[in-house]
């Protein structure tokens, strides 16, 4: 009898098994299909990198967040920089259609992330091959700090991909207190990656993850038709979920150690960022920011959530042409 009842218990989470990863690999197909990639690829050390390009002038490169891809930019933003800016908006290692850094270990029970370093490393290469030349680096959320250690990657080197200015749209800057909570503890573990990871992408409901964008929004409204355009749907791909829940759990560590270099650095830091952002506290990050870097500006925006350049385009803009001036020789 207990043999009959662990091969049944075994058939059952085989089959469980194969319907979870069928039921996956088909809304993969359909993510895929409703959002292509949009831009074209360069090939770097280890793979390609996505990336879209439009425009004339000096160079503005444009990061997302966490689970995010480029077209969080290319929405709105990036269309009202081209008449004055060569843009391009990449999408990070991992997420969007680029692919994982290479040396890191990319199996479902594997816990590594993409520091900021190896990110920006990857980034890096993908500038210099499209002749990118001392940009100004903007990030916002988790890309926050990717043009942060792209300014701090550089402090001893003088190369051409050197940023001449950063521009944080409520951006992660500084260490955190206390964790992220069980989300990105369980599915940045080995456990949540081979089984709890491919449980929520074959099975979460589309409205979870068009809830889940419109609570960055928060307390404003999502701006009309960025929920359909931003394609959700291609973070809950296995490999996309696990690599954004792996980038983010394994960040503190590595922005303790950048923070030590934040003083040395010199180059024009423009920020905004919500006073009601609950995602990354204003109070947090840049408010502790601009106590050493004396070079960061901070623009604080009154009443305003995580998404201040979708409902402030003005403001956004104004940082970009903030650190294009103050980068001047």
């Amino acid at each position: 009898m207990g043999l009959k009842v662990l091969t049944f218990t075994a058939a059952a989470f085989g089959l469980g098994a194969v319907l979870t990863g069928c039921t996956g690999a088909i809304r993969v197909d359909r993510a895929e299909a409703a959002y292509p990639p949009i831009g074209d690829f360069v090939q770097v050390t280890g793979g390609r990198v996505h990336y879209v390009q439009e425009g004339d002038g000096p160079d503005v490169i444009l990061l997302h967040g966490a689970g995010g891809n480029l077209r969080d930019f290319t929405f709105s933003l990036m269309g009202q920089l081209t008449d004055r800016y060569r843009v391009t908006a990449f999408d990070r290692p991992g997420l969007g259609y680029t692919d994982r850094a290479p040396g890191v270990a990319t199996g479902p029970f594997a816990t590594e992330g993409e520091s900021p370093a190896q990110q920006v490393a990857m980034l890096r290469e993908a500038a210099a091959a499209l002749d990118i030349e001392n940009p100004i680096v903007v990030g916002h959320s988790f890309g926050g700090i990717i043009a942060m250690a792209w300014a701090t990657s550089s402090l001893d080197q003088d190369l051409p991909t050197n940023a001449r200015a950063v521009v944080s749209y409520a951006g992660v800057l500084m260490p955190w207190p206390g964790d992220l909570g069980a989300y990105y503890t369980v599915n940045g573990s080995a456990l949540g990656g081979a089984v709890v990871v491919p449980l929520i992408s074959a099975f979460a409901p589309p409205s979870r993850v068009d809830e889940a964008v419109a609570n960055t929004f928060a307390p404003q409204d999502p701006v009309p038709g960025y929920i359909d355009y931003i394609g959700g749907a291609l973070a809950l791909r296995p490999t996309t979920f696990r690599a954004n829940a792996r980038q983010v759990n394994t960040l503190r560590p590595h922005v303790v150690e950048m923070v030590r270099h934040y003083p040395r650095l010199t180059l024009p830091i423009e920020i905004i960022h919500g006073t009601d952002d609950l995602t990354v506290p204003i109070i947090v990050h840049p408010e502790e920011l601009i106590k050493i870097v004396p070079t960061a500006n901070l623009v604080r925006l009154q009443g305003v959530g995580h998404q201040p350049h979708q409902v402030d385009e003005a403001a956004a803009i104004a940082a970009i042409d903030r650190a294009a001036a103050r980068s001047m020789p």
